[in-house]
């Protein structure tokens, strides 16, 4: 009994040690959440259909699993899948009432089953939302007619949405043309704020110092290597996600920087992953993990073609997976996120043309 007590007592000690060097047990590598690939998700599709580029992913809380692609032929640019891959449903593209996107981006789906589609173009100035359907219901903006990162009325390459459902609020990472975070009521479509980096007024007059003309899409931007001193602004803001805590995780990609700031749009902290690279960032899309504390952040890197799943409270990377190429579990390009109620991670890959699960597996795997 002596012995138990003992080894109790120096336990707890080293446990209290180890906290207060600074180290978390959460970050202990048996700890951090694995992924396996499931190569046989999604099914085939019907009509010998192929996907294009994919460059938006969403979940809904049916757990089915939505993507934007920009198609090859006949097939419609939004899909549903089922959670075991199977094809539920695709519509998408021009209609009446509304203006589709030019080169259409990002992809996410309300606790009401609205879906809301970005775009990327360089007049996509909108976001749409539809039914589940495919039914048009709201545009934000008008396409060609964006005045730069302090419009309130237009958007500017709108890459990533979510909505913030007991506020009615729908935040957008704008974008590939703007340098901020916007938001609007997602009923009616009214202004409500907006920021750039820091929680601070975007200021477009910083790209023309730079001998960068306001409006300039960001495909057409040659990149500086990365500043050793964080840049004051904005770059290409390409993902966002809210965490139940009530804060807004921010991928300012081509900056190599995840920001996060409170709802109000107060700045909290940031971190730079993986600061050694250009081209294409390495913050492309975030998503949280699912245990009730969500401990951790899941960040993707479109240059390296790698996952990185974070501390959440650190920002610190833990661990990585993935590497460029096309068998299952590689990525040509990896670009966007979502993550079901099991943890499981639903990847769009552009330049691969594909989206691909990876099963949660390892202690943290939620029930």
């Amino acid at each position: 009994m002596r012995n138990i007590l003992l080894g109790t007592v120096l336990s707890a000690l080293l446990g209290a040690a180890i906290a207060q060097a600074g180290f978390s047990q959460t970050s202990a590598p048996e700890r951090v959440p694995q992924y396996r690939v499931d190569p046989a998700w999604p099914k085939p599709l019907p009509n010998h259909w192929r996907l294009g580029a994919v460059c938006g992913v969403a979940v809904d809380r049916h757990q089915n699993v939505w993507i934007v692609h920009r198609p090859q032929g006949p097939v419609p640019p939004v899909l549903e899948f089922s959670p075991d891959g199977s094809l539920l449903s695709a519509w998408g593209g021009p209609g009446q009432g509304y203006d589709w996107p030019q080169l259409v981006h990002g992809v996410y789906v309300d606790l009401s089953d609205h879906v809301w589609v970005g775009g990327a173009g360089e007049k996509d100035n909108q976001i749409l939302k539809f039914t589940a359907q495919g039914k048009f219901l709201l545009q934000i903006g008008h396409p060609g007619q964006n005045r730069g990162s302090n419009d309130t009325e237009n958007l500017g390459g709108p890459a990533a949405m979510a909505v913030d459902d007991a506020a009615n609020e729908v935040y957008v990472a704008d974008g590939y043309i703007n340098h901020r975070v916007i938001v609007f009521d997602a009923t009616t479509g009214a202004y409500k704020r907006h920021w750039g980096a820091y929680g601070k007024r975007p200021d477009d007059s910083y790209y023309t110092q730079l001998g960068i003309q306001p409006g300039v899409h960001s495909s057409n931007i040659n990149r500086m290597p990365p500043s050793p001193t964080p840049p004051p602004q904005f770059d290409l803001v390409h993902g966002l996600t809210l965490s139940r805590d009530g804060l807004v995780y921010v991928c300012d990609r081509t900056n190599n920087r995840l920001q996060v700031f409170r709802k109000n749009g107060k700045f909290v902290k940031e971190s730079f992953i993986v600061n050694d690279v250009r081209a294409s960032g390495s913050t492309s899309d975030i998503g949280l993990s699912v245990d009730p504390g969500q401990r951790f952040a899941i960040v993707l890197d479109s240059t390296k073609d790698r996952v990185y799943v974070l501390d959440r409270r650190s920002l610190k990377v833990l661990s990585s997976f993935g590497k460029s190429g096309t068998e299952p579990g590689e990525f040509h390009t990896v670009h966007n996120m979502a993550v079901d109620a099991k943890g499981n991670l639903f990847i769009g890959d552009v330049g691969g043309s594909r989206v691909q699960k990876f099963v949660q597996i390892g202690a943290e795997k939620s029930d």
